[in-house]
């Protein structure tokens, strides 16, 4: 009883040797043999390969729906993690928001009750027209754009020019149907501004570059990367508090702007007429200048 297992093992030694040794040449006959089979009778073949598909069609099936479950539920753990991570981050930033909504509810009833108390004059509301960027000349020597809006729109030299982002420039020309917009970035343009976090005061001019720089800073002026750009109002162009851009970088060659404006994706603006053509009546200091001579005043 003990021979007949070894002697078993003995013929089915060299028997695995030897299928072993011609399985892969086995496997490349088989190859070829289908290949010109498939050269000689191909509607044969298509239907074998079709008929092989069908059959193990259920089984590729039925393993495939553990796998894509198993897929799922890793999916479904990982975008649980990443929720979890997402709640807890809004949540502390919720706590923040509800802090300055406090913060913000407070200093509007203070800032009520002072401007009541003062007999604050409100600025009056804006005024908005629409308009499409139809052209722009943006180069070296010139930063301008050209919109289809004009006098026939209620639009006015001076007016100033806004986007989604912030401020972009102020109505240069204007034509019954167009308007010019002279842009902040124009060597031409000088916009009175303020540093929010200090209310510093300063000027913002264009350099014909994509940022600007301030200029005519109080001496001991503190200015530091990522502060705030906003109008100051002065001057009469542009009411206060518009957003402007954030200090770029602050060097000894100068104090650069990053304009929160992009202008190459321009497509539409707003033209504001915040009503400020009204506060400086130009007409009567040509008349006072008229009536002086040489220094003095002409006596009507």
């Amino acid at each position: 009883m003990e021979q007949r297992p070894s002697a078993l093992l003995r013929i089915a030694a060299p028997l695995k040797s030897l299928v072993q040794r011609f399985m892969y040449l086995g496997l490349i006959a088989a190859a070829f043999g289908l290949m010109l089979l498939g050269k000689v009778d191909a509607v044969l073949v298509d239907r074998v390969r079709a008929e092989v598909t069908d059959a193990f069609a259920p089984i590729l099936e039925a393993i495939s729906k553990p796998i894509a479950t198993v897929s799922k539920g890793v999916q479904n753990f990982q975008e649980l993690a990443v929720i979890r991570d997402e709640n807890a981050k809004l949540k502390q930033q919720n706590a923040r928001l509800m802090q300055w909504q406090t913060v913000a509810r407070k200093l509007q009833s203070e800032n009520a009750a002072l401007q009541q108390l003062l007999g604050v004059v409100h600025d009056k509301s804006a005024k908005y027209v629409s308009a499409r960027v139809i052209a722009g000349s943006g180069g070296a020597f010139s930063n301008m754009l050209i919109v289809n809006a004009g006098l026939n729109n209620g639009v006015h030299k001076g007016h100033a020019v806004v986007s989604d982002r912030g401020i972009i420039g102020r109505v240069s020309q204007v034509s019954n149907r167009s308007a010019r917009v002279l842009l902040l970035t124009d060597i031409n343009s000088r916009v009175p501004v303020l540093i929010e976090s200090n209310r510093t005061r300063a000027i913002m001019a264009g350099g014909n570059t994509s940022r600007t720089k301030l200029i005519h800073l109080p001496p001991g002026a503190r200015v530091t990367p990522s502060d705030r750009i906003v109008t100051s109002g002065h001057g009469g162009a542009f009411p206060p508090g518009l957003p402007v851009g954030v200090v770029a970088s602050v060097t000894d060659g100068g104090i650069n702007v990053q304009l929160f404006a992009d202008y190459s994706r321009l497509e539409y603006v707003r033209i504001a007429d915040f009503g400020l053509n009204g506060l400086v009546d130009m007409s009567v200091q040509r008349s006072s200048a008229k009536n002086k001579v040489g220094g003095k005043t002409r006596k009507k």
